[in-house]
């Protein structure tokens, strides 16, 4: 069973358990939704639509200006052949999240102004993938073990996000694009698991350790079907069915937090990426506001953002959870979006840099540079903005 291509947003037919979003040029309105009550909740208004008094207008605006301002340092990155400046093996991974950046404060490829730099960024990213749909600049079998797969879900999310958005011969590279690549994540996701707890989830591209399925790389890929379903491609429930029971077997009762791995090589390995990326997996297929996403949302409250660039947990890479919790911690509302968000937006706009970038990861991953962490500091601070399709509750 193969994903089906997409009819033309913006008529598109619910298919799935995924809920749908009638894809218009920029802003998608959210057509169902089912928040599921549990009993025993660790923080209240679990669930409910995310408060934006939690600022002032003034402060909003803050934010916008400094948005603006990441946005314009990451145009001045863009190199010729429509990439953003980043290392090889963050290709072209980092140039999609440079572009979910800009669609995330409303701007659209081939219109305005960064209508022209969106376009040929999208070029990059078709450019670079390979016949078996893999999107990665580095091939199957090169030194690199995980990125290719990173790369690929990345880039793949982002062309469901633009799908609707493009015309012409684009939208048809695009489209090819998008089939190409949810073919390759089902191959990688069907991939015998040596490790019966491990099906339905995703990790390398080429196998190492003893691990065949990690976490963060499942919610991307998983990010990426909901992506797809949203612009119109049909996929089927079995494939988020095996992902998300892949997800619920990564979650830690007695901890309230999701692990990385399963009988993981690095023993206990939570951090805000791993435990917010389990909230949002859930979300993904639907389930909103469970006893379980409730509990992993308490766990992040319990370590703040609020010491810029510093760990919260030994695990953690400070921009990459914090854009994973700001997106989660929306998804859930409520106490758990006013006691996050006001925080976060008030440590990121303290510590943003005079061109407008914030600085590269302190602890892993400083090799990817600024234009990595400046794009993800945008995408963590426009959740509220629900420009971004894959934002939208």
């Amino acid at each position: 069973m193969q994903p089906q291509a997409a009819r033309k947003p913006p008529a598109i037919e619910v298919r799935s358990r995924f809920r749908s979003l009638a894809a218009g040029a920029v802003l998608l309105a959210v057509l169902a939704g089912t928040h599921v009550q549990a009993e025993d909740t660790p923080v209240t208004f679990a669930g409910a639509e995310p408060n934006l008094d939690v600022l002032t207008p003034q402060q909003w605006r803050q934010i916008d200006a400094s948005v603006d301002r990441g946005l314009e340092f990451l145009a001045g990155q863009q190199r010729p052949d429509g990439s953003f400046q980043a290392p090889r093996g963050g290709q072209p991974g980092i140039t999609s999240l440079c572009i979910m950046a800009f669609l995330s404060r409303g701007h659209v490829p081939g219109g305005g102004r960064y209508g022209d730099e969106l376009e040929r960024a999208i070029d990059f990213v078709l450019s670079v993938q390979h016949p078996n749909g893999l999107l990665s600049i580095e091939p199957r079998g090169s030194y690199s073990i995980g990125r290719p797969s990173y790369n690929h879900a990345i880039s793949g999310l982002m062309l469901g996000e633009v799908y609707g958005m493009t015309s012409g011969d684009l939208e048809i590279r695009v489209k090819q694009g998008i089939l190409r690549a949810l073919k390759f994540t089902r191959e990688l996701q069907t991939r015998p698991k040596r490790m019966k707890a491990e099906r339905g989830g995703w990790r390398y591209v080429v196998s190492s350790g003893r691990n065949d399925s990690d976490l963060t790389a499942t919610c991307w890929h998983l990010m990426f079907y909901r992506s797809a379903m949203n612009a119109g491609f049909e996929i089927p429930d079995q494939f988020v069915d095996e992902a998300t029971e892949y997800v619920r077997r990564c979650y830690t009762p007695s901890m309230r937090d999701f692990v990385y791995t399963i009988d993981g090589e690095e023993g206990h390995y939570a951090s805000g990426a791993t435990v917010a990326g389990g909230i949002i997996a859930l979300s993904m297929a639907g389930e909103h506001g469970t006893d379980m996403a409730r509990k992993a949302g308490s766990w992040i409250l319990e370590s703040p953002f609020d010491r810029y660039n510093r760990r919260p947990h030994p695990f953690d890479r400070y921009h990459y959870s914090a854009y994973y919790c700001s997106q989660a911690m929306f998804q859930l509302g409520g106490e758990y979006w006013e006691r996050f968000y006001p925080e976060l937006q008030q440590t990121l706009l303290d510590n943003q840099n005079r061109d407008g970038s914030w600085n590269a990861e302190a602890h892993r991953d400083e090799r990817f540079g600024n234009i990595y962490t400046t794009a993800l500091t945008v995408l963590a601070l426009t959740p509220p903005h629900q420009l971004l399709p894959i934002y939208q509750r």
